[in-house]
């Protein structure tokens, strides 16, 4: 039996799109995107909502595994009461409020077509707890649907985006949210760079729109570092080949411009840290 289901309003699908498109933002360098996705997580799933109590619901079929069958009985009967707990009049209220703030505050028209894990799963939870909150339920699509939720129980499974960050959901300052993704991605994408470049890139992309001032000390304070390491490295090394190389990287520094920081700026920045690695571990 096939059963549709409107994952508009699917909370676990809509969360994962929510968090696909900050992902893709933070890549992309958009930062004011990448904001205003986390400022709907932050203000539609907040704990005061029922749509945050079918969350946790929803999330704990989606990510918990289970290696007996008894207690895959004994979860489903507790999520059937939960389920019914949420008053549905206030969910589906959340839901469309939800549904707004995306067409409007992101407004991309294949926000909802992008491809999400687990479909099948996700939908089959969806399609349950809508079941248990009626009163007179489809027994045989509840049937079906139980079914696929314990098998999926059972299965062994890999930490899905929809859990990842649960932790974060309560936060209250979206900005966690933000940097964290971010870093996780700049890591992941960039993971042959040293700490410090990678700190260089992640404090570019996450401040140079949301607090230029910020940036511009951090950069000052990288410049100077820079400088210390150099000059600390060319007083103690004897090495002739590698003192011959010193002018270059002060060169290199000396076009450091702070006034202006641009991709230009920090990948001379980026450039310079790559030099002073080189030298100061030639001899490792």
């Amino acid at each position: 039996m096939t059963t549709k289901h409107n994952k508009k309003r699917n909370v676990g699908i809509i969360y994962e799109l929510l968090l696909h498109h900050i992902t893709t933002s933070i890549i992309e360098g958009n930062v004011s995107s990448a904001r205003k996705a986390t400022k709907i997580i932050e203000k539609r799933f907040s704990k005061d909502t029922e749509l945050y109590k079918e969350f946790r619901l929803f999330n704990a079929l989606a990510s918990s595994t289970v290696s007996d069958t008894h207690i895959v009985a004994s979860i489903l009967s507790e999520a059937k009461r939960a389920a019914r707990n949420i008053d549905g009049k206030k969910l589906n209220k959340e839901k469309s409020l939800l549904l707004k703030d995306i067409n409007y505050g992101i407004n991309k028209k294949d926000f909802f077509y992008k491809s999400v894990p687990n479909y099948r799963q996700l939908g089959s939870i969806q399609i349950a707890l809508n079941e248990w909150r009626k009163e007179s339920p489809d027994l045989k699509k509840l049937i079906e649907f139980e079914k696929k939720i314990g098998e999926h129980l059972l299965s062994e499974k890999v930490e899905e985006s929809v859990s990842k960050i649960k932790e974060e959901i309560t936060a209250s300052d979206s900005d966690r949210l933000v940097f964290k993704l971010m870093t996780e991605k700049i890591n992941k994408k960039y993971s042959k760079l040293t700490p410090n470049e990678r700190e260089i890139i992640s404090n570019y992309v996450f401040y140079s729109s949301q607090d230029p001032e910020y940036l511009k000390t951090f950069l000052v304070e990288k410049k100077k570092e820079v400088t210390g390491l150099l000059e600390d490295f060319e007083d103690n090394e004897t090495n002739d080949i590698l003192i011959e190389k010193v002018d270059r990287v002060r060169a290199s520094i000396n076009q450091l411009d702070i006034d202006i920081i641009d991709d230009t700026s920090i990948v001379k920045f980026l450039t310079v840290t790559k030099l002073i690695n080189e030298l100061t571990t030639s001899e490792d």
